[in-house]
């Protein structure tokens, strides 16, 4: 029996430094089996407690125009930070230059969005870091290997 291909790999991303491992294997495992990566960056929603003091205080139709402005700035913004990301790292690998990468920006629950995004794009393999930006073993990661259909790859990224 031989082993199922490689073709679509989402590679999820905090767009923080420790995850710079975690794309650079990414890379290697999409140069390995000539796979397309989808980069994937979640944008959480904002908290109970300040969703009821915004409430409180501001119409609701202003609240939803506040909301859809508000995600699309912050989608543009990430989207610019995911390809500033990309072309950093992509300067200092050799011979990476024919990868098709893809990049994605989602909002919602963390899990639940990579889980659902590897799903949409019918992804062969999630690559993600086991830890968060903090140092702390990733409850994110944790989540998706219990979760996920599909094999996950977890790059160490604990800062010694």
């Amino acid at each position: 029996m031989s082993l199922p291909d490689i073709k679509t790999i989402l590679y999820t991303t905090s767009m923080g430094k420790h995850s710079r491992p975690v794309f650079r294997q990414a890379v290697k495992m999409a140069s390995v089996y000539n796979a397309k990566i989808v980069m994937l960056h979640v944008v959480e929603p904002i908290g109970e407690t300040g969703q009821a003091l915004i409430q409180n205080y501001l119409p609701q139709d202003l609240i939803k125009t506040m909301h859809d402005e508000g995600l699309e700035k912050i989608k543009a913004n990430m989207k610019e930070r995911v390809v500033k990301f990309y072309e950093e790292e992509m300067k200092a690998m050799d011979n990476q230059s024919g990868l098709d990468i893809e990049q994605v920006v989602g909002e919602g629950n963390r899990s639940d969005e990579i889980v659902e995004v590897a799903n949409a794009i019918n992804a062969d393999l999630i690559v993600m870091g086991s830890h968060n930006s903090l140092g702390r073993s990733s409850s994110t990661t944790r989540a998706v290997i219990k979760y996920a259909e599909r094999p996950v790859m977890v790059i160490p990224t604990r800062v010694k």
